[in-house]
């Protein structure tokens, strides 16, 4: 019969075959059972000396590959990473760990060999993960091992030794076509969720950047806003933060046609134009999200795309107007397309001319020339 021992030294018990076993807990699984370490010896004595052993290991942090788990390696790795990183990734970080430690969690390190992670990675593919997705577990992957290296826990680093995922070709980025725009921009409702997607379609504003939006953002006329924070999500909970890069610090300029959109929402006494439940705290982007599917759905003749599909609307119907690149990307703070700083050099004139040509071509008074252009490359999409 198993004997308890004091002090957590374990569980001591002999077995039919002689030998002397304890068992100890070292914490809990990913999946919230007890996570029990066995140790046995011809005597108690034996067993007892690899437990001992074994805690001492644990505790100057010196476990080999031969004993530590990847669970355990990655969240030690993780505990000295994360002070080097924001907190909203941080909450990022810790859901692709737990994608990791669900496949890997118990296993030793010195037992994970390079094919194990191809077919980490094959398996996430099979599940339809993006390649974003199989990148950056990739990248995690090749972190903790690389640590481990570096630490002398195991000999090489397997990760390094894997074969990449060939990328799948990219997918186009919906973007709805100029008649949607002129309806969505006819038949929105004249609430906030209706000046908003408005506003968006107009000016290439992130969900999270609104979302981040104050009175004193938007200017008294109505004709510019200015990007100076952006709601972030940590632990689950919408906070206000910085923008997502340098260059999203910007003021946009506001077609004339959606310039009252903005005074409209800058008429609250409220701290942000989108807030909460409880008072001066930022509205969370999944509650946007439904009140954007909501509106969408009460206009009939528009597909019931996502609010970041506003973006890409507003990018490709300004290259359509002919506005040029760097004066695109100035407008909406984008820093993917290798072209950053000397876009901040734009003159205010070619960013005003852009404004008036998106309100131009879909204006109520008429199409106009730049209107006429829009529906001429809608269907050349569609031929």
């Amino acid at each position: 019969m198993a004997k308890k021992r004091s002090h957590g030294e374990g569980t001591l018990s002999r077995k039919e075959n002689g030998r002397w076993e304890i068992q100890i807990m070292v914490g809990y699984k990913p999946d919230g059972k007890r996570d029990i370490r066995s140790f046995s010896g011809e005597t108690q004595r034996e067993a007892k000396a690899k437990r001992d052993e074994f805690l001492r290991k644990r505790e100057a942090g010196l476990l080999t590959g031969k004993d530590l788990r990847f669970e355990e390696w990655a969240d030690t790795w993780f505990e000295n990473h994360k002070d080097n990183i924001k907190p909203t990734t941080q909450d990022s970080y810790r859901y692709t760990l737990r994608i990791l430690k669900d496949h890997f969690g118990r296993r030793k390190l010195s037992e994970i060999k390079a094919m194990d992670i191809e077919q980490f990675l094959k398996k996430l593919r099979k599940e339809g993960r993006s390649d974003s997705a199989l990148a950056q577990c990739r990248g995690m992957l090749f972190q903790i091992f690389n640590k481990a290296v570096a630490n002398d826990i195991i000999l090489k680093n397997p990760v390094a030794f894997a074969d990449k995922m060939r990328k799948r070709p990219p997918r186009e980025k919906e973007a709805f076509t100029a008649d949607e725009v002129r309806t969505l921009l006819r038949e929105l409702p004249e609430d906030k969720i209706g000046w908003s997607i408005r506003l968006m379609l107009c000016t290439g504003m992130r969900t999270q950047e609104l979302l981040g939006l104050e009175p004193r953002h938007i200017a008294q006329d109505g004709s510019s806003i200015n990007i100076a924070q952006a709601v972030v999500m940590v632990k689950g909970t919408a906070i206000i933060g910085t923008p997502k890069s340098y260059d999203s610090y910007r003021t946009i300029p506001v077609p004339e046609l959606v310039q009252y959109c903005a005074r409209n929402l800058r008429s609250t006494d409220k701290k942000f134009i989108w807030e909460a439940g409880r008072p001066d705290m930022p509205c969370n982007p999944s509650h946007f999200r439904t009140q954007f599917k909501k509106a969408l759905e009460g206009v009939d003749g528009v597909r019931v795309l996502t609010p970041h599909c506003c973006r890409h609307t507003f990018v490709s119907q300004m290259q359509a107007l002919g506005v040029d690149i760097e004066t695109i990307q100035n407008i909406v703070g984008h820093a993917e397309i290798d072209m950053t700083r000397h876009y901040l050099h734009v003159q205010e004139p070619k960013r005003l001319e852009a404004a008036q040509r998106f309100s131009e071509a879909f204006s109520k008074k008429g199409k106009g020339t730049f209107g006429n252009v829009l529906d001429i490359v809608d269907h050349l999409k569609s031929s």
